[in-house]
């Protein structure tokens, strides 16, 4: 500022395609950057740095100062360069071992979403103006597709790839376009399948869980009666978040879509089931009554004078009665008090609401879309804040402090000694709800220790043939995660009554070179069809491992004969062991120590513990599974790997086996 700009200023701080034509716009230059080339796409995001680049190449007088104080604040107001953005999802791996051959994956459906959507193929077919096949495409897997098009928690962008680009995916919003263009229809094409066995299955609860397992088991040609103590259907969807986030109407779509495959459901019934006499008519039980227990209050002294979050959310959509006073304060961070705090901000006469949470936001259980629409709407988030007493007039809160991680992955909290008076008319406690066990107790259902119920890998109950699914399970969770259960205790039942129930897999054609075209480009969201042409169609063409490595140790090469177009081989010779291939690998392996190894020379070879190949005086030294054999020729190696050895000269790459033969 005090030369005028003309000092030249050259920049090097996480620069990328986000940000770099405004950069350069400043007058800064030279820019270099390192970090986003080590990120999925690799050294492919220089063609879009390099066209930028060129859009934004001026001769240099000086550098614009005003300029540069706008983007400064610009760039920390963004939420693409806050913690938040990503702190929250802390890797996008997911559990599956990485295999040897063939693992080209798209975590999304693969590790992300609970009931295996076929995320990228419905993206696709959206994108390309085909509503009807891809909402055919949800149907498969999805029970109540308007529903978690509105709704659902979307796990499965905590592992989209575009995570590390720019953003993820916005898989809910692209299917619920889906569903509206061609739920409808789709519902009235509906055929009921005949029945294949004269057993029968019980449902008791009609909530997201329980539709869903009637669902699929009667989709399979099985029997199925629903049983629901409420005078409606979708339990809390329909009775507890709020009107603004989901109408009637959107829930009555589904339930439509539901009953199409032919079942019914009994509304009104006793709420006192007795599974000993459901099993005289039933083969099987399902209970699916989720959690509607008073949330923990950890006011000490006061408690007694807030407010239930389910009771003030029931009576606010089944009783139209949201009223509150001016001043309202929301305790816990989860979902449920996002929906609290937004109802409450809505409701006349509601001058200030607080959400008063005793961690801080990186460990809120609510999406962090849902935090962002809490703030948008001027909602004060007060981090690590106790609730201790409340007289109606003032919550008291004692201030916390991170403490050590506990098991559940968050930091524990501790307290400070230091209290804070919030000058508050009305405490709503939104804690998270908890499941009301006497119904399991009285019949029979056996409990831990800890009064968990005793399940099966299946959730089988300690009764053969009652199943226990949904909140009701392990207490509040998501509608994608109770179609889960539902889809797990449908598949056993339907093995054990020997009917098949099937989810085929669809597959949708993209050219590679337009897979290729993207993986280096960061492109942001599309609010409409074209979203899902984002979708880098990791199960096809995944080679992250490839892209990020600086050094060039992990090579994809064309190999026939396997499921994947190419396959992944790495270099030891060129590898320095820094890990980044694992840290953007979606499987839980390291592709540096988990993919077949070609090798430099024996010595190297002989200190490895990798699956891998080497080329000795006398032919080639194999370790597989840990045993080491040897063989003279092509002929005596597996059949996979001559295909590796043969796919690698043919591409052109020979010179690893002939650095191994100058070494020796």
């Amino acid at each position: 500022e005090t030369t005028g700009g003309r000092m030249p200023i050259s920049f090097s701080g996480g620069a990328d395609a986000n940000s770099l034509k405004d950069i350069l716009a400043t007058g800064i230059g030279p820019v270099t950057m390192a970090t986003t080339l080590l990120k999925p796409g690799g050294y492919l995001r220089f063609k879009q740095l390099a066209e930028q680049a060129a859009e934004a190449a001026m001769d240099w007088f000086a550098v614009d100062v005003d300029k540069v104080k706008a983007l400064a604040d610009a760039m920390i107001a963004a939420p693409v360069n806050q913690k938040r953005w990503r702190e929250k999802v802390k890797s996008r791996k997911t559990g599956s071992p990485l295999p040897l051959f063939d693992c080209f994956k798209a975590p999304c459906k693969s590790g992300g979403c609970p009931i295996e959507q076929q995320i990228p193929e419905y993206l696709k077919l959206v994108a390309d103006d085909r509503a009807d096949e891809a909402f055919s495409v949800i149907a498969i897997d999805n029970t109540a597709p308007t529903i978690l098009g509105i709704l659902c928690s979307q796990p499965c962008r905590d592992h989209c790839t575009r995570l590390d680009y720019e953003e993820p995916l916005s898989m809910r919003d692209v299917k619920k376009m889906a569903a509206d263009a061609a739920e409808d229809a789709y519902t009235a094409d509906t055929d009921v399948t005949p029945l294949l066995t004269d057993k029968k299955v019980a449902v008791i609860g009609a909530g997201p869980a329980g539709i869903a397992a009637a669902m699929y088991l009667r989709r399979a040609g099985i029997g199925v009666d629903v049983m629901e103590k409420l005078d409606t259907t979708y339990g809390v969807v329909r009775t507890i978040i709020p009107e603004f986030r989901i109408p009637d109407a959107d829930i009555d779509r589904d339930l439509n879509f539901a009953l199409a495959t032919g079942f019914e459901i009994k509304t009104g019934v006793d709420p006192n089931y007795d599974v000993d006499n459901l099993l005289e008519t039933y083969d099987k039980v399902i209970v699916a009554t989720g959690s509607w227990g008073k949330c923990l209050n950890p006011i000490k002294e006061g408690g007694e004078l807030a407010e239930d979050a389910l009771d003030f959310l029931w009576r606010a959509r089944m009783e139209k009665n949201a009223s509150l006073p001016a001043k309202v304060a929301v305790i816990g961070a989860g979902d449920v008090a996002m929906d609290c705090a937004r109802l409450a901000k809505r409701t006349p006469g509601v001058e200030d609401v607080t959400i008063v949470y005793r961690r801080t936001e990186t460990y809120m259980p609510a999406s962090q879309e849902d935090v962002n629409l809490a703030r948008a709407e001027d909602i004060r988030i007060l981090e690590l804040m106790n609730p201790v007493r409340f007289d109606g007039k003032t919550l008291q809160v004692e201030k916390m402090k991170l403490g050590a991680y506990g098991d559940d992955g968050r930091k524990r909290t501790e307290g400070t000694g230091e209290y804070a008076d919030l000058t508050v008319d009305h405490v709503i406690v939104a804690t998270g709800a908890t499941v009301e066990t006497d119904l399991y107790e009285k019949n029979g259902l056996a409990l831990d220790k800890r009064g968990r119920l005793v399940l099966s890998d299946t959730f089988e109950t300690s009764k053969p043939g009652v199943y226990v699914i949904g909140d009701g399970r392990k207490g509040p969770s998501t509608i994608v995660d109770a179609m889960a259960d539902a889809k797990r205790v449908a598949l056993d039942i339907a093995r054990g009554m020997e009917v098949k129930l099937e989810f085929p897999r669809i597959h949708v054609a993209e050219q590679v070179k337009v897979i290729e075209g993207k993986r280096g480009t960061i492109v942001h969201r599309f609010h409409d069809e074209q979203e899902g042409d984002r979708c880098l169609k990791c199960d096809e063409i995944c080679e992250m491992c490839v892209e990020v490595c600086p050094n060039r140790a992990n090579i994809s090469i064309d190999v026939p004969g396997f499921a994947n177009m190419r396959q992944i081989i790495h270099i030891d010779g060129m590898c320095n062991e820094c890990g980044n291939c694992a840290t953007f690998c979606p499987h839980a392996g390291k592709p540096y120590k988990d993919k077949p190894t070609f090798f430099w020379n024996v010595d190297d070879f002989m200190h490895s513990t990798n699956s891998g190949l080497v080329a000795t005086a006398d032919g080639y030294r194999l370790r597989l599974d840990g045993v080491i054999t040897e063989v003279e020729d092509f002929s005596g190696l597996p059949p996979v790997w001559g295909a590796l050895l043969d796919a690698m000269e043919k591409d052109g790459r020979p010179f690893f086996m002939e650095a191994t033969h100058a070494d020796l």
